[in-house]
C-alpha cells in the first residue's frame, strides 16, 4: 500500500493533538503549577484575614457604623465606601547616604500597596514582563477559560515579548470579558469576597494604614506567593511551547503521514492515520522521529545535571549523523 503524503491539514491536526497531549503530561512544571494552584484560595484567605485585622484596628466597627449613620443622614456627606486595596506602612530602616556618600541606615516609613482584587498586583522574578495583572486570573481560572471557544488563558505567555496586536487583543479581551469585572462574573464574586467598608477618600493612596513590620512582611510574602504561582503557569506553558516548536519543525520536514505518527507514538501519543484522515521540500533538516522525540523529552523535568545534558546532546548528534 502506498504511503500517505503529509499535507498542511494533517500537520495541523497532529500538532493540535500533540499540544493537548503535552499539556496533560504530569511533568515537573505542570505538577508545580497544580500544587500552587491548590494553595491559592487558602493563601488569599489568610492574607485577607490579616489585612482585615489591620484595617479594623484603625477603622473600628463603631467608626464604620457612625460613618454610615452620618452619610445616610446628610446628603453632602460621602465618607465611606467598600474597597479591596490598601496602602499599609510601618516605621522601619532604609539605606541612605551620609554627607561623605557612605552607606548608612536611616529610620523611615516603609509603605506598599496591597490589592486583593482578582486583577491585583503580584510579585515574582519576571512578573514585570506582563503588561497586565490579568496573568493571575488567567492562571487561576485556566480550566474555565480553556473550556471557552473564544478564550485563551495562555495568550500572555504565547505572546511574550511581542507588542500588542489584533491576535493578542482578541483573546485578552475575550478572557477579561468571561472573567468579568467588579459588577459581573468571577471578578464580581471574587471582589465581593475580599472587600471592607473604609472611611476616607475614594483612592486608597490617601489613607495609608499603619501596621507592624511582621504583618507587613507577611503581606509581602502573600504577594510573592501569587507571583510564584503566575511564574509556575508561565514555566509550564513555556515548556509546552518549546516542545511544540520542535514538533512543528519536524512535521514540516516529514513527507509522509507515517513519519508524523511515529513521532507522536515516540512521544507517548497513540494515534492512527485513520484518525487524522477521518477528522477534518522546505529546506529544513529532516529529523529521525525517534531522535526528535528524545530531544523533545529532554525539554521536560529540567533538573537534569549539566553533564547529563552534554552526554545526551552528544548521543543525539551521533545518532543524527548516522541517518
Amino acid at each position: 500500500m502506498s504511503r500517505i503524503r503529509l499535507n498542511q491539514e494533517y500537520r495541523n491536526k497532529i500538532a493540535n493533538r500533540m499540544r493537548v497531549h503535552l499539556e496533560q503530561e504530569p511533568t515537573q512544571e505542570k505538577t508545580k503549577y497544580d500544587e500552587l494552584k491548590g494553595d491559592q484560595i487558602e493563601l488569599n484567605d489568610k492574607a485577607w484575614d490579616l489585612a482585615e485585622t489591620i484595617v479594623r484596628k484603625h477603622y473600628t466597627p463603631e467608626d464604620v457604623k457612625m460613618a454610615y449613620h452620618l452619610q445616610n443622614k446628610f446628603e453632602n456627606v460621602s465618607t465611606i465606601a467598600k474597597d479591596s486595596c490598601f496602602h499599609f506602612h510601618y516605621l522601619g530602616m532604609k539605606e541612605d547616604r551620609d554627607y561623605d556618600n557612605n552607606p548608612i541606615m536611616k529610620e523611615d516609613t516603609i509603605e506598599e500597596h496591597f490589592d486583593f482584587r482578582l486583577g491585583g498586583s503580584f510579585e515574582g522574578s519576571d512578573s514585570n514582563s506582563y503588561s497586565r495583572d490579568s496573568a493571575y486570573g488567567y492562571a487561576l481560572y485556566r480550566d474555565e477559560l480553556k473550556a471557552q471557544d473564544d478564550c485563551n488563558p495562555d495568550i500572555l505567555i504565547e505572546q511574550e515579548g511581542k507588542d500588542n496586536n489584533p491576535h493578542k487583543t482578541k483573546y485578552t479581551d475575550a478572557n477579561d470579558k468571561y472573567l468579568g469585572s467588579d459588577d459581573k462574573g468571577y471578578g464580581k464574586e471574587w471582589n465581593e469576597k475580599y472587600q471592607l467598608d473604609l472611611i476616607g477618600r475614594e483612592y486608597c493612596r490617601d489613607r495609608s494604614i499603619a501596621c507592624n513590620q511582621e504583618q507587613f512582611m507577611m503581606l509581602k510574602q502573600w504577594k510573592q506567593a501569587k507571583g510564584q504561582f503566575v511564574m509556575a503557569h508561565h514555566n509550564w506553558i513555556k515548556s509546552v511551547l518549546d516542545q511544540m516548536k520542535e514538533i512543528k519543525i519536524g512535521l514540516k520536514g516529514y513527507k509522509y503521514l507515517d513519519e508524523a505518527i511515529e513521532l507522536a507514538t515516540e512521544l507517548g501519543l497513540n494515534i492512527t492515520d485513520h484518525e487524522i484522515i477521518r477528522t477534518n521540500s522546505t529546506g529544513l533538516v529532516i529529523y529521525n522521529p525517534k531522535n526528535l522525540a528524545d530531544r523533545i523529552k529532554g525539554m521536560k523535568n529540567k533538573s537534569v545535571s549539566r553533564k547529563d545534558k552534554i552526554l545526551a546532546r552528544m548521543e543525539y548528534e551521533k545518532q543524527n549523523s548516522l541517518n
